[in-house]
């Protein structure tokens, strides 16, 4: 079992996964500061200066301005929480686009037929 395991880590599988996973974790917290101090800002500033961070709806009726404070009177939908997410996502994933494409153009791989 043991020789098995060092044949797995030698292949090189497990170090490309480990450098996967710390650049990733790494990626994330950049696409995170993107869509957290440069995306939402332009779109709160479009869209009438809306802090979607605090874009909630009280499922208790309360009316607090402020999402910290709902959340700890009772239940509530944070939609604004969740649009970042999105907009994280969607920014994540065409950045990924754009890597692979272009890493597929230097090696000379064809795309893929749709």
């Amino acid at each position: 079992m043991f020789k098995e395991f060092k044949a797995f880590v030698n292949q090189g599988n497990a170090l490309d996964l480990a450098v996967g996973v710390l650049i990733g974790a790494a990626f994330g917290k950049i696409v995170n500061s993107i869509v957290a101090d440069i995306i939402m800002p332009i779109l709160s500033l479009v869209m009438g200066k809306r802090d979607f961070s605090n874009m909630f709806v009280a499922l208790n009726g309360q009316t607090e301005t402020v999402l910290a404070e709902a959340k700890a009177k009772g239940a509530v939908i944070a939609y604004g929480v969740f649009l970042n997410n999105v907009i994280e996502f969607v920014t994540i994933a065409f950045t990924i686009f754009l890597i692979v494409r272009q890493i597929n153009k230097m090696r000379g791989t064809p795309p893929a037929k749709t």
